[in-house]
């Protein structure tokens, strides 16, 4: 039996490999706008939902500020991730502001963005099921 904690973000919840990322790149749908885009495609077959983050260094040359943000949409991720139960989705979250943001502000829009895709992937499931 497997036992899975719910807020971790575990190796199997991320999207590293390069196929699935050209896959998710070619035929995913893009989502929100400014601060925080999405890029994510439904029915990945993997069972369950994978993350990928991405803060551009033409924006933040800075290590530094690069890793904060990415440490905190990863960390919003993991909080929200419930919303997402039983949709196997592969997401790409981008970063597109100059101004680094608080973490509340980017728990709030990763929530939004989350939300929107869990409608539209259960409306794409229930087409395909009927």
């Amino acid at each position: 039996m497997e036992f899975r904690r719910p807020n971790t973000l575990s190796k199997e919840e991320r999207l590293y490999c390069r196929k699935d990322i050209s896959e998710l790149l070619a035929s995913g749908r893009f989502w929100g706008g400014y601060p925080i885009r999405m890029c994510a495609r439904c029915g990945n077959g993997a069972g369950h939902s994978r993350i990928m983050v991405s803060v551009p260094k033409k924006l933040f040359r800075r290590a530094v500020k690069r890793n904060l943000l990415k440490r905190r949409l990863r960390e919003a991720y993991r909080l929200q991730k419930g919303l997402l139960d039983g949709i196997d989705a592969d997401i790409l979250l981008i970063y597109s502001s100059r101004e680094v943001m608080s973490s509340s502000e980017i728990y709030a829009r990763v929530g939004a963005l989350l939300e929107k895709l869990a409608r539209n992937c259960s409306k794409a499931n229930g087409e395909e099921q009927a």
